[in-house]
């Protein structure tokens, strides 16, 4: 074998082998005589057919057989001489054999980038403290409040108003013609505001009277996040069949027994208290890991390989995948596709995986181990996370080696994230005003 590396980039290598005419003639030996005794061919005892009649039949087939045992042979080989710390899978595409000459290919892969020692210490960092105001929990009482609120049917006759639930029957034309994505919908539900087709849809419906037929004339945005009406002027045919407005119930104890869980609203206000400092938490230590991150990419430059980026980019398309398949949606019911989530999410994906980069280079950096307790700790996490017992997680992972390790490396990243902080300057400040939002959270109801 003949190995010669070519560097395309830091993290792009081409690998030139070449397989000697001596050895691809034996290999092509090999194979006729393995032929000869297993081929039955008209004509000829078994065993007893001439190689120019097997080459005549088989010709094909045994060069293809031999430049694939050849290829994987020799690429095994290639690696292991050149110890490149290679992720992914080579890409190559072997050329057809010549059996009276030597055989070259070429194979692409990637390497994980050669980083120097990040110097990680004496970080500066802030801690932004967020304080819970009785005016955040006001809102979440307000927003489970219109979760329990009731529609009730409008029976004197008026116009559609803003604020109102209407229940249509639509149909929208382009050019005049039927068309698909707006297509004929009986007993729709909208309230008139929020923009649920397009805010100029509402707006025309507003003084529409109850048991009318309307024209609605909307010009979607070349940015329409449902690309086939983009662009698009649609005359939509809209029936207003009911006015509906929204009953809230009081906020009270009663309220409170409503959610199923809690038997007086004090209940439901620490719950809410409880829930605004878990986010507040979640969103302090991404701050800081933002922080980070940010500083320790100033102090050192590498190249990511795509290779990488692409695992990343396949977790967060996966991840938006599952979230719509959980509320009973695709991504096309919401105009989206996996193309536009790739292009939109490239640059996140790039900097996830040089972040991982980053804490593998400490962990090895700095030898970190697994700490006796922290996979266990970290199993117990999972079980409560996905509401499951810990057994089971356990039982999961036990037929998952691949997973387990995946995990237990996460795990390492939390030591590495811990490590750097330890020896970090971490400064506690207030939050910028324009900051002070409450996270978005997921009520206890």
């Amino acid at each position: 074998m003949i190995l010669n590396v070519e560097d395309l980039s830091p993290v792009k290598k081409v690998l030139h082998l070449e397989v000697p005419q001596a050895e691809v003639t034996s290999e092509l030996n090999k194979a006729y005589d393995e032929l000869r005794r297993t081929a039955r061919i008209k004509g000829f005892r078994s065993g007893k057919a001439p190689r120019s009649v097997l080459e005549r039949l088989y010709r094909k087939d045994v060069h293809a057989d031999v430049a694939t045992r050849l290829t994987r042979e020799t690429l095994i080989a290639a690696l292991q001489e050149s110890e490149l710390p290679v992720i992914g899978t080579p890409r190559l595409d072997p050329p057809d054999l010549d059996p009276n000459a030597a055989y070259r290919f070429d194979v692409t892969v990637e390497v994980k980038p050669d980083i120097a020692d990040i110097d990680f210490k004496g970080l500066s960092l802030k801690k932004t403290v967020y304080e819970i105001s009785d005016g955040e929990i006001e809102a979440q009482l307000a927003m489970l409040q219109r979760n329990l609120a009731k529609l009730k049917s409008v029976e004197e006759k008026r116009p559609v108003a803003r604020g109102d639930y209407v229940v249509i029957d639509y149909a929208g034309f382009y050019e005049g013609k039927p068309y698909s994505e707006t297509a004929p919908t009986t007993d729709f539900t909208i309230k008139i505001g929020e923009g649920t087709i397009h805010k100029d849809f509402d707006d025309q419906l507003v003084g529409v009277e109850s048991g009318v037929q309307t024209e609605v004339k909307v010009d979607f945005p070349a940015d329409y996040f449902n690309d086939k009406l983009a662009g698009k002027a649609i005359t939509f045919q809209v029936t207003v069949k009911e006015i509906r407005v929204e009953e809230l119930p009081p906020i009270d104890d009663a309220m409170a027994q409503k959610l199923g869980e809690y038997q007086s609203l004090d209940e439901v206000k620490a719950a809410i208290r409880s829930n605004l400092e878990a986010g507040y938490t979640r969103r302090t230590e991404q701050e800081l890991h933002e922080e980070i991150f940010k500083a320790l990419s100033a102090r050192c430059s590498f190249e990511v390989p795509e290779t990488l980026v692409e695992v990343e980019l396949e977790n967060i398309i996966n991840d938006a995948e599952r979230s719509f398949s959980a509320r009973n949606m695709t991504l096309e019911q919401v105009g989206l596709s996996k193309e536009h989530l790739a292009a939109q999410y490239r640059p996140t994906a790039a900097e996830q995986a040089r972040r991982h980069l980053i804490l593998d280079k400490i962990i090895r950096q700095e030898n970190l181990t697994l700490p006796e307790d922290a996979l266990e700790a970290g199993l117990e996490q999972m079980a409560k996370t996905y509401d499951q017992p810990l057994q089971v997680i356990k039982d999961l992972y036990r037929h998952n080696p691949e997973g387990l390790e995946s995990f237990k490396h996460s795990l390492l990243e939390k030591e590495a994230i811990k490590l750097i902080m330890d020896n970090s300057r971490i400064e506690s400040v207030p939050p910028a005003a324009e900051a002070n939002d409450a996270p978005a959270q997921k009520n206890e109801s």
